[in-house]
């Protein structure tokens, strides 16, 4: 096994084109941290300035405040440019105060844990 060379450097200096500008970074686990991007490196570790988390529930949406934040290039599974001149989000999308947020976040967790409680039960009738 060989250290990285000239043909992996190409890996990541695409992120050098977001920087100073606002992104979006889609995580492992669901959550959307948006920001100014001001550092990242070869293992797409990033740091984002100004950062808060967009979290959408059905048609609400409320983005949390973070601050400096750091990610860890493990998780990310997409980053992207959001646009300064486009609406960030469809007008349809009702901004909610970060309590209402949890409120619905809680509910929509439970509809589906429900969810798949009546799907357990109701597996004797597959018939595979």
């Amino acid at each position: 096994m060989s250290w990285a060379g000239p043909e992996d450097v190409y890996l990541s200096t695409s992120l050098a084109s977001y920087l100073d500008k606002k992104i979006l970074v889609l995580l492992r686990d669901g959550r959307k941290p948006l920001g100014i991007l001001r550092s990242f490196d070869q293992f797409a570790n990033a740091v984002l300035e100004g950062a808060c988390e967009r979290v959408i529930v059905g048609e609400l949406y409320c983005d949390l405040p973070l601050g400096l934040y750091v990610i860890r290039g493990e998780n990310v599974v997409l980053i992207g440019e959001l646009d300064a001149e486009r609406e960030e989000l469809p007008p349809h999308m009702t901004r909610v105060s970060p309590a209402e947020i949890k409120r619905a976040q809680k509910a929509e967790r439970e509809a589906s844990d429900l969810k798949g409680i009546m799907r357990k039960r109701m597996e004797f009738l597959d018939m595979d």
